[in-house]
């Protein structure tokens, strides 16, 4: 059996025990994960191990997202997201490659029948599902699906050398996992359409002007401050933490007056929450939160 086989056939597996969210059960989906990963590695670090550290690990065809790769990707995220302890995560590459696209051999001999029928590059839209604040933290390449997957993400790093591009015109074909939607809401419809038509990846620099990336760093120290704002953010309630990405999230789908409505009604939610109480009252106090994420 294949290695993407034993994966599939343990997802339902998988999901059914984190379902159930108690320590014990997480990490042993955790340890099964890990058990099988073939094409990422995990790991936990910042304060206390509250950050989850996921690294594509596909070196050789400078982490072509393969079938195999996405999906334990995804399972890693879902793990983490589960995962009481883990607050932030962040997801990188190499210092080559954060991801250079798709796999074209994989793709290249399917139809639309197939496409069609399987939803093809939907099954990569549950990055978007996970709770947790996501960083992408991009050195090298990320061109194609790996430009849409850090888009995915929350907040994306880039190292002094990264490249951001959508080249899937120079195949024959157009981006399907956010490059005309997501890229166009970041930087804009006349820099997305230069991007997309032409094929030509833009710098880290050009990326941070036109607003797709928050912040540039030096490739050997990209993923060290990545981890830092991530275990900052895992610092403070991670219930308040993931209505915040939620209502952020809601600017791209509502207009300015039903998005004015929504994050007023999750603004009045916290209000039923015991870390909101804690909050407040640790500010009033003048000493540090005790956070109980509920």
């Amino acid at each position: 059996m294949t290695s993407l086989g034993v994966m599939q056939m343990f997802r339902p597996v998988m999901r059914s025990m984190v379902m159930t969210s108690s320590p014990q059960k997480i990490a042993m989906a955790r340890m099964m994960s890990t058990g099988q990963y073939e094409f990422i590695k995990t790991d936990t670090t910042g304060t206390e191990g509250r950050v989850g550290l996921v690294t594509l690990n596909r070196p050789k065809a400078l982490n072509a997202l393969c079938a195999g790769l996405m999906d334990e990707l995804i399972r890693a995220l879902n793990d983490f997201d589960n995962d009481p302890t883990v607050g932030a995560i962040v997801v990188t590459g190499s210092e080559k490659a954060f991801a250079a696209g798709a796999d074209i051999k994989e793709m290249q001999n399917r139809d639309f029948q197939s496409n069609y029928k399987e939803n093809f590059l939907e099954w990569w839209s549950n990055i978007t599902l996970v709770r947790k604040p996501i960083i992408a933290a991009v050195n090298g390449y990320a061109l194609g699906g790996g430009c849409e997957i850090a888009m995915m993400c929350d907040i994306i790093y880039a190292g002094d050398k990264a490249r951001f591009g959508q080249p899937e015109i120079t195949i024959g074909t157009i981006p399907g996992a956010g490059g005309t939607q997501r890229l166009t809401r970041a930087i804009g419809k006349s820099r997305a359409m230069e991007m997309n038509l032409t094929g030509v990846p833009i710098t880290a620099e050009e990326a941070s002007q036109w607003g797709l990336v928050s912040r540039i760093f030096p490739a050997a120290s990209l993923v060290e401050e990545a981890v830092k704002s991530a275990d900052k953010i895992a610092s403070h309630s991670k219930i308040i933490t993931q209505i915040c990405k939620e209502s952020t999230n809601a600017a791209y789908e509502l207009s300015l007056r039903e998005g004015m409505r929504f994050e007023k009604r999750m603004f009045q939610s916290t209000f039923a929450t015991n870390d909101r109480k804690e909050g407040m009252t640790a500010f009033v106090e003048k000493r540090k939160p005790n956070w109980t994420d509920n």
